[in-house]
């Protein structure tokens, strides 16, 4: 080969040479820039769904979990439900909606497909476990405190570490100090369930639970595994002891506040009987029934408001009871002037009148109202219930210990303040000589028997909110109420007052052991055995007539 010739083959090579590497290069830019072809952390797990196999699924809830996108928590709800379907022909996922509806799994578009062709995304108890442990760590990032705290407790309960990340994640950015204590005792259950985590770490999780003190904890404190490091047992076991202790004691506090909720309906029922009993010696037997029209005023005065002003109805129970007290004493009076006055001074005969009378009460209503129950709503305030320390208090029964007390309140200041008191008080000392100083005794007895009939009244207001409106209504309460009376001293408010809540709790501790109806034979026996050695019961009036 000449030289001319081997130059022009070597100017070739090299022009050849830089070709190829520009065209490398420029592939190599290309692959940069161009779209990525792979696919993301969701597409993953929607393909390990409609593989269909129960460690498939598996795979695709965690990947799911860890991906963070936006329809994690939908594919997740819809999984549980059993409503993520696989088509069968191009293994595409839909959640099946209302009303036979589909959308797209990834993008949530709604989709045309044949249900015929789909079936669902089996799971098994493993995995759903799994998937519940999932949402809570999906929600985990929702907007709602409440939420999260919700989210925090699934993940507690399903102690899966897979969801550890995103707790740790969640703690790090939380701000509210209720979803951050949740969440710290999510993350503590999942280190005390992982046996890989170091020793001291499980431990001072278990001492974290402990101090959570309520039933789930000592559950999950339980639950440390036989061979479990000694320590770990040993801290495992006096947190289960503490939490039982701490158990003891807030539910001993808990039947306190059921029996001081049950003695203040106790008082509301039985202390406008302590008035006409203290007065008049009247065995009333239909004072039931005034707390039964009491309630039926509150149903009525409901029933206007809703087709009348129906924005009124979070204020309902402000006009019930005034007008329970109007009506169930003007009742009261009515049977005082038309009955009972004839029959003073013959107690069997006024048991067995009153007693007629609660039937022809019951009757009328009956009539009027029909036999079922009336329903009776509870204002908007009144609703829910809230937690101190480990109580549990509803509002409506916290309302109902509150109205209590005010309306002893005011029958106090009514007998102590006001002419009429001071002439109740003279006349159930002495009536004899309460009507020698001029006193109209009989005005007395007929307003007497009418202010404890209203007051009656205004018991049925508030039984409204606890306890079923019908024409049984008052039956429930009258035994109970003669108990409370007997036992606190007759015509004594005082005695009343400390005779209902000590019944009401005694009753509320007796249940749980002898039952609802055994509980109650055992205080009547009791109290026929207190009322042997203190025949005028905790509390005796003093006066002439009532020593003599």
């Amino acid at each position: 080969m000449s030289l001319l010739s081997f130059r022009a083959f070597h100017h070739l090579t090299r022009a050849l040479g830089r070709s190829v590497r520009f065209c490398a290069l420029a592939g190599l830019v290309v692959l940069a820039l161009a779209p990525s072809v792979h696919a993301e952390p969701v597409d993953d797990a929607l393909a390990a769904f409609a593989a269909d196999g129960f460690d498939d699924t598996q795979k695709g809830i965690d990947i799911l979990v860890s991906s963070g996108h936006d329809s994690a928590e939908a594919i997740l709800a819809a999984l549980s439900a059993g409503k993520l379907m696989v088509r069968n022909d191009d293994k595409a996922l839909f959640i099946e909606g209302k009303a036979g509806a589909f959308t797209d799994a990834r993008t949530g578009a709604s989709a045309s497909v044949d249900a015929a062709k789909l079936k669902v995304v089996r799971l098994n108890n493993r995995l759903r476990r799994s998937v519940q442990a999932a949402l809570g760590a999906v929600t985990l990032q929702a907007p709602s405190p409440a939420r999260r705290i919700a989210a925090a407790r699934a993940v507690q309960r399903s102690r899966d570490p897979a969801a550890l990340p995103a707790v740790d994640a969640a703690l790090a950015r939380e701000t509210d100090n209720g979803a951050r204590a949740a969440l710290q005792t999510a993350r503590a259950a999942i280190i005390v369930a992982a046996k890989d985590a170091p020793e001291a770490e499980r431990i001072a999780a278990v001492e974290l639970i402990a101090a959570e003190a309520n039933p789930d904890a000592a559950a999950l404190l339980r639950s440390v595994q036989a061979d479990a490091p000694q320590a770990l047992r040993t801290a495992a076991e006096e947190g289960i002891a503490g939490i039982e202790r701490s158990l003891a004691f807030w539910n001993a506090m808990q039947n306190v506040t059921y029996g001081i909720s049950l003695g203040s309906v106790l008082l509301l029922a039985a202390i406008g009987l302590a008035i006409t009993f203290g007065v008049m010696g009247v065995i009333n037997m239909a004072h039931g029934e005034m707390v039964m029209i009491g309630a039926y005023t509150t149903y009525v005065v409901q029933d206007l408001i809703r087709d009348h002003a129906p924005q009124l109805f979070g204020s309902s129970l402000f006009f019930a009871i005034p007008l329970a007290f109007l009506v169930s004493g003007a009742v009261g009076v009515a049977i005082e002037r038309g009955v009972i006055r004839f029959l003073y001074g013959r107690p069997l005969e006024t048991l067995l009148a009153t007693w007629g009378i609660s039937l022809i009460l019951q009757q009328a209503v009956r009539t009027i109202f029909g036999p079922s129950n009336r329903e009776v709503g509870t204002p908007d305030w009144m609703s829910g219930a809230f937690q101190l320390g480990g109580l549990s208090l509803t509002y409506n029964r916290v309302a109902i210990v509150i109205f209590a007390m005010l309306v002893f309140a005011a029958l106090l200041l009514v007998l102590k303040k006001t002419t009429l008191g001071l002439q109740v008080r003279a006349v159930t000392q002495n009536r004899r000589m309460a009507s020698s100083m001029g006193i109209r005794t009989d005005f007395v007895d007929a307003m007497t028997f009418g202010l404890g009939s209203g007051v009656a009244g205004i018991a049925g207001v508030a039984l409204s909110q606890i306890d079923n409106v019908s024409p049984n209504l008052g039956q429930g309460y009258i035994i109970d109420s003669f108990m409370v009376v007997v036992f606190g001293g007759v015509g004594n408010l005082w005695g009343t007052l400390v005779g209902a809540l000590t019944l009401g709790v005694a009753n509320k501790f007796l249940e749980p052991y002898a039952g609802a109806v055994l509980g109650k034979i055992i205080l009547l026996v009791a109290i026929i055995l207190f009322i042997q050695k203190r025949p005028r019961g905790l509390f005796a009036l003093k006066g002439r007539a009532v020593e003599a």
